[in-house]
């Protein structure tokens, strides 16, 4: 496989990202203009073309792992760190989805952004973004994912605060940027405590049974553990899972391309790919496993409650992301082949029909002049019949209908998590079950909300009406907007079932990922996924009876959500409320934080800078009292004064003489 054109020159897909972000960033202004767009769409697609083909060879391979050598790009001491890229059915997956996906929502967004002020500086920030995710799934050192890994947080910044003028985007990108702090803090001393244990960085050597793995285990459970749940620090705040979720829901501000990117194809994917990467070292962490477990089971829940009461557009799509991310780490924890593939299957499905979700919400949002309020659409299927039908195709497709994507997916976590032993994977089950009933109705809410029935606002409808006739900003879907729509309504339909049925799941495949082997081989829980019929079936009679009971309540005019959210009051307040964790985040971390920087600078200006002008004040001090008055300008006293200093210097001179 390594002798391959494809695999040797892997390094050509981040690399094409990054010049396309450079010439953006040059040019875009000055010479590009509208047509900034056309480097980072050619990088993109450059990249999912060459990505498609890497993963072909790569399927193809009886050995398919390979190391592809690149650069040097620190040596100090024992430490070696090289840009060496790491081209295995994982990553190769993972590569293959950003930059096709990539690549649809740059399309969309040429269209979608053709009209805002920083064109050039969008498609230069996007192509980085690429050039960050594409570069992180790719890298075999540690380091070298943390430096990707911080880029890629640092994208993120840049595009949610894109519309930097608007104090609420500042805000959203500032608390994005901050709270994954928090949770990269305790990665990145994971990540010093594997070089302190194994005195290596490298993929090769820490994955390694007789190697990396080894030393870890043999440092004490106590080391391993500690190892485990500080690289989760690093996923929880990537992967906005509780109760690092919070800044997810506030990168809505940002451009709703940005949106699809984020939640589809790059940053909140990263942790999970880090987990489902070091599977090996969780699978042996005493704890660990039910831990993860844990929080993707909590974050499920809750994210799926708090949507089905939200009124924003973009935050239900939001929550709903935090959900489905909380199933994949619901699958991580089992610590399996199996668990992790379930996990891998749904983000690479999630992809499509996120993607598709965001993007749909985003020619709505042009079709309406920016509305984001449910409450005030409807009807919007007869003026935008290509986004209708193709947000229906994504919505169906999350809500786990019969043989869409997420239903293939989606239940390939619930029938690894329902076949583990153990108490907590058994209630992980459940509630996992309860969520994909709360992920159906608050979708097919929303859904029937926006596209049935009719315009609850005229304003909002005449804009509508006017945005369908006006010429002057072309059809109200062009074909630059379509296409991608069309494209991942597609994939959002059958990439779920073809996987499933035409290639047998993914386990096959992903069994044969660097550091897997010897796990895959020792387990027999790769037919774990098989053919679950009975969870099939089961989640099947949940997704619809969801979409049924939202239909009731919202397909037509119904009483009924009043009524309920009358009764069930204390309920409503709590999901309304996004159960207080905002209000709970600044009470017990902000407001201390900000008590001890108040600390801070009363010490500070009291304590450091009063003993600095004290000191200073000494030599003023004498200064003024004893030099001052001897400065009055009158010549007679300076005469004086020369006269009797010149005697005292005499009068010295007179005593050393006489005592040599």
């Amino acid at each position: 496989m390594s002798d391959s054109i494809f695999v040797q020159y892997i390094w050509l897909v981040p690399a094409v990202s990054l010049l396309a972000a450079v010439i953006t960033a040059i040019a875009g202004n000055r010479w590009l203009k509208q047509q900034a767009w056309l480097p980072c769409m050619l990088a993109a697609a450059f990249g999912a073309v060459w990505s498609a083909l890497a993963l072909v060879v790569v399927a193809q391979a009886d050995e398919p792992v390979a190391f592809v050598p690149v650069l040097e790009w620190l040596t100090v001491s024992d430490l070696r760190v090289a840009y060496e890229l790491l081209v295995d059915p994982l990553s190769a997956l993972m590569l293959f989805m950003v930059t096709f996906v990539g690549s649809l929502i740059v399309a969309f967004a040429s269209w979608y952004m053709a009209h805002e002020e920083g064109y050039a500086r969008f498609f230069s920030e996007v192509a980085l973004f690429l050039f960050s995710m594409t570069s992180l799934v790719l890298v075999a050192n540690l380091l070298m994912l943390y430096v990707f890994w911080e880029l890629v947080g640092l994208c993120s910044y840049l595009l949610i605060g894109f519309y930097y003028t608007r104090p609420c985007a500042a805000a959203a990108a500032k608390k994005a940027f901050v709270v994954n702090r928090i949770g990269d803090f305790g990665f990145a001393l994971g990540i010093f405590l594997i070089w302190v244990t194994c005195g290596t960085l490298s993929y090769r050597q820490v994955l390694a049974v007789d190697q990396g793995l080894q030393q870890l285990t043999a440092a004490g459970p106590a080391v391993l553990t500690t190892v485990c749940l500080l690289l989760f620090c690093g996923a929880v705040g990537k992967s906005a899972q509780f109760p690092l979720h919070v800044w997810l829901p506030d990168a809505m501000e940002g451009p709703t391309p940005v949106s699809a990117l984020i939640h589809a194809a790059t940053m909140v994917t990263a942790g999970v790919y880090m987990v489902a990467r070091f599977t090996p070292l969780f699978a042996q962490a005493a704890g660990v496993g039910t831990v993860v477990l844990v929080i993707g089971c909590v974050t499920a829940f809750i994210a799926a409650f708090t949507a089905l009461t939200q009124t924003d557009f973009k935050r239900i799509l939001a929550y709903s992301t935090i959900s489905q991310l909380g199933y994949m780490f619901m699958a991580l924890g089992i610590g399996t082949v199996a668990g992790a593939v379930a996990a891998i299957f749904h983000v690479f499905t999630h992809a499509f029909f996120k993607a598709l979700l965001f993007l749909g919400s985003g020619s709505v949002m042009h079709a309406t002049g920016g509305e984001l309020n449910v409450w005030r659409m409807g009807g919007l299927r007869k003026y935008l019949p290509v986004t209708h039908w193709t947000f229906l195709c994504a919505a169906l497709a999350l809500a786990g209908f019969p043989l869409l994507s997420g239903f293939w997916s989606k239940d390939a976590i619930l029938a690894t998590v329902w076949q583990a032993s153990g108490a907590a994977t058994q209630l992980a089950g459940a509630v996992g079950l309860i969520t994909a009933a709360l992920t159906a109705f608050y979708i097919g809410r929303a859904y029937f909300l926006v596209f049935w029935g009719e315009p609850r606002d005229r304003a909002i409808e005449e804009q509508v009406e006017h945005y369908v006739r006006d010429e002057a900003h072309g059809p109200p879907e062009p074909l630059i907007m379509k296409a991608p729509l069309i494209v991942l309504a597609v994939g959002s339909v059958l990439v779920g079932a073809v996987i499933a049925l035409a290639f047998g799941g993914l386990v096959p495949f992903l069994a044969g990922a660097y550091g897997v082997e010897p796990l895959a081989h020792a387990t027999a829980e790769h037919d774990a996924h098989g053919h679950a019929w009975g969870m099939m079936l089961l989640s099947a009679v949940v997704a619809l009876a969801g979409l049924g009971l939202a239909y009731v309540f919202y397909g037509q005019p119904s009483p009924w959500p009043d009524r309920l959210a009358e009764q069930l009051a204390p309920l409503y307040r709590i999901s309304v409320n996004k159960f207080w964790l905002d209000e709970l985040g600044l009470i017990l971390v902000v407001r201390p934080m900000l008590a001890i920087a108040a600390a801070c600078r009363v010490l500070d200006n009291v304590l450091v800078d009063g003993l600095v002008h004290a000191v200073a004040a000494v030599p003023a001090w004498f200064a003024r009292l004893a030099l001052r008055p001897m400065h009055n300008g009158l010549v007679p006293f300076y005469a004086l004064a020369m006269l009797l200093g010149l005697a005292v210097i005499l009068t010295l001179v007179l005593f050393q003489i006489q005592g040599g």
